[in-house]
């Protein structure tokens, strides 16, 4: 077996580098204005579904189905980076698939957990401050109203758009970083805000009791980027775990009882991914060698 498929500890990597820019032309990352045009491109592509078809109505035509939605929501944004930026962060997209499935639990068991912490904190915090704000949560979620008629289509969906959003999210945005000097963590956290805060309904929905929903987004995406990072470009097991996310969410609308199996699954494999994340805590590190004692003094 080759190690780098090898389960467990990540692949050789010092822990605050991300790469180095590549010598090779086919491998040398794009100019960064090109880069940036396409984040650019791709950020106003999702949010032009918040406004568009309200100041133009005949926009509608294409928002109004979801072929046309999916179209420039995605699409667009995928095209875009393709041009701009090329195929290059893709290439590892199904490679070191063992790696990638240990990590990919890993960070997303771990994250979750934090998310659920960070949420709970939040909650005392609204308590305190506005209990009524609360009340706002009970808003119905606009996706989950619009899977009502069909959920079990929106259930297998959702892969389908985890597969898109982790394409542009941790394959374009994120892993260009990868052939580029410097921490790792700087894009990691920056795409995950941008990740987040593309979700704006949460903010139109929720209002200001969306700041307990964006940290989970934000560490979501997160666990994803480190997925990528630490598999050195695997972009199908984020995928997966981003539309079995999503897939949990909708099993609820298909029926109570589909919901609590969603619930059950969700947590299991949160449940999964902690335990492996403490394996890796547990794990010994390398042997450390008694000092070799000098020669006697002739």
């Amino acid at each position: 077996m080759n190690p780098e498929d090898a389960p467990g500890p990540s692949l050789p990597m010092a822990e605050g580098d991300w790469g180095t820019q590549s010598s090779d032309p086919h491998r040398a990352p794009a100019p960064l204005g090109r880069y940036f045009l396409g984040v650019a491109i791709t950020v106003l592509a999702i949010v032009s579904q918040y406004f568009v078809p309200q100041l133009f109505p005949a926009a509608d035509i294409l928002y109004g189905n979801l072929p046309g939605d999916v179209f420039i929501v995605y699409g667009i944004p995928i095209i875009a980076f393709a041009l701009l930026v090329g195929g290059a962060p893709l290439r590892d997209w199904g490679n070191r698939m063992r790696v990638a499935s240990w990590q990919g639990l890993r960070f997303y068991g771990l994250l979750t957990l934090l998310a659920i912490l960070v949420v709970l904190v939040l909650t005392v915090i609204y308590e305190a401050v506005d209990p009524a704000a609360l009340q706002l949560l009970n808003r119905p979620n606009p996706a989950l109203q619009q899977a009502s008629g069909d959920p079990w289509f929106f259930v297998g969906f959702s892969f389908v758009v985890g597969a898109f959003e982790e394409t542009i999210f941790r394959g374009f945005m994120f892993g260009y970083w990868r052939d580029r000097s410097g921490p790792w963590m700087v894009p990691a956290v920056w795409t995950s805000v941008v990740f987040a805060g593309v979700h704006l309904y949460y903010g139109t929905t929720y209002g200001i009791a969306a700041p307990l929903i964006f940290p989970s987004l934000f560490l979501m995406g997160f666990a994803f980027a480190a997925t990528y990072r630490y598999s050195r470009g695997n972009i199908v097991v984020p995928a997966v775990l981003h539309g079995a996310h999503d897939a949990a969410a909708f099993l609820g609308v298909v029926s109570y009882g589909w919901g609590i199996v969603g619930l059950v699954l969700t947590y299991l494999i949160v449940l999964v991914g902690a335990l492996i994340g403490l394996v890796e805590y547990l794990r010994p590190g390398p042997p450390v060698l008694p000092p070799v004692a000098p020669p006697p003094f002739p």
